[in-house]
């Protein structure tokens, strides 16, 4: 049984037999439970990349005999933690996952096979895992196995859940979020480059929780010598329980600095601490990539055709992709955020606009040299909220414009 053939459109009392396309609806009580299961699934917000956020939730005769999320790569995965709260409680449950439970081997075994194993009755999955090692196979173990398997069920809310994982999945890229900070007059940065700080601290906290949920950040050089930034997440800064903001801050992004010709000073603010740091060049002189902290690695990535002289950005997310990273931020200039937007490499765009102005001799939000209307880039406005005395604005490209 494939995708394809799964029903999600019959009334929910209508059951098939395993050669009939043995399949059920959700039931009316399931809503609850599966919320339950997405809450929990949330905990691993800051601490499941690269794998993704999954909740299980246990439920025998109207009552929970266990839950479980998944909170780092390599650990206990959602269903293996709901199953080992719940003990001899398992057998004969149904089991509220918001996504289909694995298939395959990795550094944790099958889920699929942990679930038979304990004798669930039942499963309700949120979506279907778009890793193509699982793809429906999870959801294909256990009803060969006699298990009834209900869903997709509030898919659109584990969809969310995901999102850079299932961009991984589906386009070989990681997902990319545009970052920036303008005033009402759209500038973001003084002529001298000097960008520190237009927004509030609520604002730079919001931020803090972006960063702490990307798995990578990329910069443009321009930014760290103009305003001298160290890009970590920060625990007092993020708003979040003491125990959450330690965890969230535990695990800092990979910051990305593209730096075409390597002018960035070995003893650059950026550079002392801990973390990990990728420095991006085009195929800079040999000896400039000598001396650098064992932290620093150095990638070569060079431009071709209109981009000669420049690093190729998506070679850069292509490389990205491999290193496993599903969400990245883009906190950058005009020059570099502007690239981006210009081979149709951002996927989102966080702006937060800020009740001040910065006059005409100050800089853009993006560098996009377009001379007519008919070029303008259009976009869909998704969520427009107020943070502390600042706007908060996402939007997504309009692919259909």
């Amino acid at each position: 049984m494939n995708s394809g053939q799964r029903l999600t459109s019959l009334n929910a009392s209508q059951t098939f037999n395993r050669e009939q396309l043995m399949f059920t609806l959700p039931r009316s009580d399931d809503n609850q439970y599966m919320a339950r299961a997405l809450r929990l699934a949330e905990r691993g917000l800051y601490t499941t990349m690269p794998n993704p956020l999954v909740g299980c939730v246990l439920v025998k005769a109207d009552k929970v005999v266990g839950e479980g999320w998944h909170l780092r790569a390599g650990e206990g995965h959602a269903e293996v933690n709901a199953l080992a709260a719940a003990g001899t409680g398992a057998k004969g449950a149904t089991a509220y996952v918001t996504l289909e439970p694995c298939s395959h081997t990795g550094k944790t075994g099958p889920c699929a096979q942990a679930l038979i194993d304990a004798g669930i009755e039942r499963v309700v999955y949120g979506m279907e895992d778009p890793n193509p090692l699982v793809a429906g196979r999870g959801l294909d173990l256990l009803d060969a196995a006699g298990i009834e398997v209900s869903g997709a069920l509030m898919e659109e809310s584990a969809r969310a859940l995901n999102r850079g994982f299932i961009h991984r999945m589906q386009s070989g890229l990681p997902r990319v979020t545009s970052k920036s900070a303008m005033s009402l007059d759209g500038r973001t940065a003084m002529a001298s480059g000097e960008s520190k700080w237009i927004t509030n601290p609520k604002a730079r906290a919001d931020v803090q929780r972006l960063r702490a949920r990307s798995c990578a950040l990329i910069t443009g050089v321009d930014t760290i010598l103009f305003d001298h930034p160290q890009y970590t997440v920060r625990a007092a800064e993020l708003g979040l329980a003491a125990e959450e903001a330690k965890l969230a801050a535990a695990k800092q992004p990979l910051r990305v600095i593209v730096d075409s010709s390597l002018r960035l000073p070995q003893k650059s603010l950026i550079l002392q601490g801990g973390g990990r740091i990728l420095l991006v060049h085009n195929n800079a002189d040999a000896a400039l990539c000598e001396g650098w902290p064992d932290r620093v690695e150095l990638l070569s990535l060079p431009g071709k055709g209109l981009h000669e002289g420049r690093v190729d950005l998506l070679a850069l997310l292509k490389e990205l992709a491999k290193r496993e990273c599903n969400e990245v931020l883009l906190e950058a200039g005009a020059t570099l955020s502007g690239g981006f937007m210009r081979r149709g490499l951002v996927d989102e765009l966080v702006v937060y606009l800020a009740a001040t102005l910065m006059g005409s001799a100050a800089r853009p939000l993006f560098e996009l040299p377009l001379d007519t209307m008919a070029g303008k880039l259009e976009l869909k406005i998704t969520d427009v909220r107020a943070v502390g005395d600042d706007w908060k604005i996402t939007a997504v490209p309009d692919k259909e414009a």
